[in-house]
């Protein structure tokens, strides 16, 4: 008997130390967004903070669309969706992105320059959390793994739209309307840095490439969105004897300026021939969704986010909207195709010499020989291209 209790007890030791080498069950995922659950396009949340609203008909009304369009990409429902809309680049800032944590946000984005700080700050302080900032600069020298530049490499559509401008301005002369020496582009500057001068050179030069006599007057506006001012701005440089308006600001004022004197425009991040259609001839834009679907993919699929990211018009990450054939010249459409074809397989250069200029924030001469050409957005994804062309006057430098 005594050896059978002591079998027995032996049998019950092995058992329970074989039960003690199980690996434990894994836990019942919840409803809720947890660590411990993996993501899905059914429970991410994705915040977003914007300098100004989809009213302005400008840059947030186009990055809008690119949110949508990238929630219909992945199946992701707008309460999955967190905007936060006016918001300055100030410590207003810090707050938006603060509720957005709050809020359980996995991805966060933050689409104006000034926000920069703000989201590096964030990153750090939240490793769990993706932060992407788009036209910024400071994610490649953070060394914050979860902090991420994105930006377009819109200056290719900005300069399709001047070839557009460029194209009226020699109908204009052609007809008399002008002569060669009036052929005066204005340009609303939001402010003077590298994006909004990348922006109006681009533009610029794809001008003067059909246009040689073409010359450019800029104002800026020192803000990013202020109708107002924008279509005040407008008419100093027609004014100033401008015949031809484009712009890197937010709102079309500028473009129904241009309307109201008799003249014509380009635009920025919307197809402003809806408000101006006797004035805009056609706009630069940019597909945003094309980064915002590839970012949240990232998160979804758990792989890493780059730290700058910049496509173009090959990849479908900017364009320019229907031309406006009822403004537009003559044979302006298959001179846009030929460029447009040039862009994709790299004949066409945009910031090709031959040109001279000067630095913007030390004066310091610069020349760009024919054959040459300084490439953007190559080694960062914000722009830094810094130089004043010879033909482009700063009027409140």
């Amino acid at each position: 008997m005594k050896k059978l209790l002591a079998l027995l007890l032996a049998l019950v030791m092995v058992l329970s130390l074989a039960a003690c080498g199980e690996e434990p069950e894994a836990p019942v995922q919840g409803d809720d967004n947890t660590e411990t659950e993996g993501l899905t396009a059914e429970n991410i949340k994705i915040g977003f903070v914007h300098v100004s609203d989809p009213s302005d008909m400008g840059y947030t009304y186009n990055h809008d669309l690119g949110t949508w369009k990238m929630a219909e990409n992945l199946g992701i429902s707008e309460d999955q969706i967190i905007n936060k809309y006016n918001i300055g680049e100030d410590e207003g800032c810090a707050t938006a992105i603060e509720e957005l944590v709050e809020a359980g946000c996995n991805i966060i984005f933050a689409t104006s320059f000034g926000h920069g700080d703000y989201m590096t700050e964030a990153a750090a302080a939240h490793p769990e959390i993706e932060f992407c900032h788009a036209t910024g600069a400071q994610a490649a020298d953070s060394g914050l793994s979860n902090y991420h530049n994105y930006f377009t490499s819109i200056y290719e559509a900005r300069y399709l739209a001047g070839v557009a401008a460029g194209l009226k301005l020699n109908e204009m002369i052609e007809n008399g309307t002008i002569t060669a020496e009036e052929a005066v582009i204005g340009y609303v500057a939001a402010f003077y840095f590298e994006e909004v001068i990348s922006g109006f050179s681009a533009f610029y030069l794809g001008a003067r490439s059909v246009c040689p006599s073409a010359t450019m007057i800029t104002l800026k506006a020192d803000s990013w969105s202020d109708p107002v001012k924008e279509g005040q701005i407008a008419q100093s440089l027609i004014d100033q004897g401008a015949v031809l308006i484009s712009q890197h600001s937010d709102n079309p004022s500028p473009a129904t300026t241009a309307e109201a004197a008799g003249l014509f425009h380009c635009g920025y991040n919307s197809d402003m021939a809806e408000a101006a259609p006797a004035a805009s001839i056609i706009s630069a834009r940019a597909d945003w969704s094309i980064y915002l679907t590839y970012a949240v993919e990232c998160v979804l699929n758990g792989e890493e986010i780059a730290t700058d990211w910049c496509e173009g018009f090959s990849e479908g990450a900017n364009f320019v909207s229907p031309l406006n054939t009822a403004v537009a010249a003559p044979g302006t459409q298959e001179k846009l195709d030929e460029v447009a074809a040039g862009l994709k397989d790299g004949s066409v250069h945009v910031f090709a010499g031959p040109w001279e200029g000067y630095y913007v924030w030390d004066q310091s001469p610069f020349t760009c020989a024919e054959g040459e050409w300084v490439e953007e957005s190559e080694d960062r994804s914000a722009p830094y291209f810094g130089y004043i062309i010879d033909g482009i006057t700063l009027l409140d430098a």
